[in-house]
Parts: C-alpha cells; structure tokens; sequence
C-alpha cells in the first residue's frame, strides 16, 4: 500500500467525494507552477503519439469531466498527462443536477456520478482559454488541449444540433480537437442522439460549425464523438461505420455506464448511490471490447480513444494493444494519486507496443 493510498482510505474516503475533488483540485492548481518542470520532464521521457495530425508528449491523457471549466489544463499537464481534455461544456451555464451527485465504491475501484454536466457554459470557458492563449509565451508548447461538448439540459430536442454548434463555434479556435458527447447517462434523451439517423446530421453541423469559427486560421479541427459501453455491438459497428462516412478524425471509447452486475460492493452500498454513470475498474472489459470493435470495422487509420477502466500500466498496455491511438483516465486517477498519471506514461515509455502513428 502506497502512503496515497493509506491517505485515500483513511482520510478522503470519510469526506464528501465532491467536496474532496474540489480540494484537491484547488492544491494541484496551487501546486501548478512548482511542478512545471517536473511535467515538462515527463512529456520528454514519455513516448510520443502522432495523431489527427496532433503531436501528443505520450497516449496517457485526462479524460472529461474532471477539469469542467478549464481552471487548470496546465497544471494537470505537470503531472504527466500527455493531453487533458476538459468540460463537458454546454452552449448555456448549468448548475447540474442537485447534490449529493458522486459517490465512491472503493471495493470496486469505480465512482457513481449524477453530475449532469455541471459547467460555467460556453461564452465563459471560451473568454478562460482566450486568457489562457494570451499568457502562452513564444515558442511554449503547451499539453494538447482537447474540448469536450455536451447538450444543455433545459434545451429541448429540437434545440440540440442549434446548442452544439453554438459550443462549437465559441471553443474550436481554442481546441487542438473537439468531441460530441452524446453518450453521457446524465442529461434525459442524450444518449438517444447516439441513433446514427440523429447522430449524423448532429456531426455534420457541428463539423460546419467548427470550420467556420477557425476559417481564418489555416487550421481543421479535428472531431471525434464519445460514445457509451451500453451500445450493442451492432450500434457500436454502425457508429463507426458513421465515424468513416463523416471522415471523422476519430471516437472515443468509451463513457460511463448504467450497468450494475458485477460489482464486489455490499448491493445497499451500490443501491445507496442512486443512478449515474458508473467508471473506474468494472468497465474494464466492456470498454475493451467496445474498444476491439471499432478497430476492427474502422481499420488502422481512425484515431480511437480507449478510456474506462484503466487503472495501472499493463491495462493500458492492454488497450493500446487492443487497438486504442490514445488513452485517458479519470478514476484511475482518482484512485492511483497525484503522481500515478506519471508513473503510468513512464511505464509505457519504457515497453512501447507499436508504432503511434494514427
């Protein structure tokens, strides 16, 4: 046991798993400044991904949801995340769903959340990146920056494709790639927009959107879209048959689940959660084969993105060999500390498994 995980299990184990997030957060954004080095280091010892025409420090990345608002991309970065990817950010300000909304189940390594996209919108994540762009020295070469949208709650169905493009339009000029996320358990009938018949036009205007917002900068975007482990398989080989149709640059695979089989939790521990999207360990093999899928219908060129479940550096080995161009984590993160994204990209520098080239 590692002293991280004495002090998880002793001390933040018996705080309110939100307010613990905030807290910590609040010190690695403190911390931010003294550790720029330290994670300037990492990224040079960590075997670099070419990708979507993006050049990655190394495939461990953060995933969505951790850093909301982008209060602290490169302060994340100086742990040795090789890219962070923040929001979910929606066209309006939302104040999510109401508390309490996450919740642990450490006998499982996962967590629960019902946060339901919590965020400060779009206009004000997009005024943060537009100062963060303008504190950027020359020739620095920031974490590559993914951004993560998602639907606001109080729009209606008919609003969805007007409120994505909004997000679009507002963060693309400060994006290194977007995702569509549509595959989130949280916001009611977003995961319907995962039906290819709605998906596709959903892409398509979003696509425009993003072109138009970064017309006079020379520069693509690249799109990718998220998508859920609950997908059939079927589903999943008809998003990537989409994902081919669209020239999309890539999916990630894959978000939360709904799913509860499995777990090692006392069930009144898992009951006492409520609903949300379960991460962390019990994806592990869902989001594999999800994973295994795409790679198969899409062939070797499509950038696919393996997250859930990845909790040590042979998992991630794992996905990288299951097919994954980049990883991320969340939970794992969680649960291996502040030093863990470190020791995992250093892991994989040491034993690469192919050539990254996607």
């Amino acid at each position: 046991m590692t002293a991280y995980d004495a002090l998880f299990q002793h001390a933040f184990t018996r705080v309110d798993p939100e307010r613990a997030h905030h807290a910590a957060f609040r010190a690695i954004r403190s911390a931010g400044p003294a550790l720029a080095a330290r994670g300037t280091r990492v990224r040079r010892e960590a075997e670099p991904v070419l990708a979507m025409g993006l050049t990655f420090a190394g495939p461990l990345g953060l995933a969505a949801g951790f850093d909301k608002n982008a209060q602290g991309v490169d302060a994340l970065a100086a742990l040795g995340f090789g890219h962070v990817e923040i929001g979910t950010v929606t066209g309006e300000p939302q104040p999510g769903n109401d508390r309490p909304r996450l919740f642990r189940l450490p006998a499982d390594r996962a967590i629960v959340n019902r946060m339901g996209f919590n965020n400060d919108g779009a206009e004000v994540v997009a005024r943060r990146l537009a100062a963060r762009a303008a504190r950027r020295a020359p020739g620095d070469h920031p974490v590559v920056l993914g951004v993560n949208i998602g639907k606001t709650k109080v729009v209606p169905e008919d609003g969805a494709v007007a409120d994505y493009e909004k997000s679009a339009g507002l963060l693309a000029p400060f994006a290194d790639y977007l995702v569509v996320n549509v595959s989130s358990p949280n916001t009611p009938g977003l995961r319907d927009l995962q039906a290819v018949e709605r998906l596709e036009p959903l892409l398509a205007a979003v696509r425009r959107r993003a072109d138009e917002a970064t017309d006079g900068e020379g520069r693509r975007v690249p799109l990718l879209v998220k998508i859920a482990p609950d997908l059939s398989d079927d589903d999943v080989l008809a998003v990537a048959d989409l994902a081919l149709a669209l020239r999309l640059d890539g999916v990630v695979a894959t978000n939360t689940t709904i799913r509860r089989d499995g777990l090692a939790s006392p069930s009144a521990d898992v009951e006492a959660c409520g609903a949300g999207g379960l991460s962390g360990a019990p994806l592990t093999t869902r989001s594999e084969e999800v994973l295994r899928l795409l790679r198969g219908r899409v062939g070797p060129d499509l950038c696919l993105v393996g997250v859930g479940g990845i909790g040590d550096a042979a998992q991630a080995r794992a996905r990288l060999e299951a097919g994954a161009t980049l990883l991320q984590a969340y939970t794992g993160f969680v649960y291996g500390g502040p030093w863990w994204p470190a020791r995992v990209q250093r892991a994989l520098s040491e034993t690469p498994t192919r050539e990254a080239t996607r």
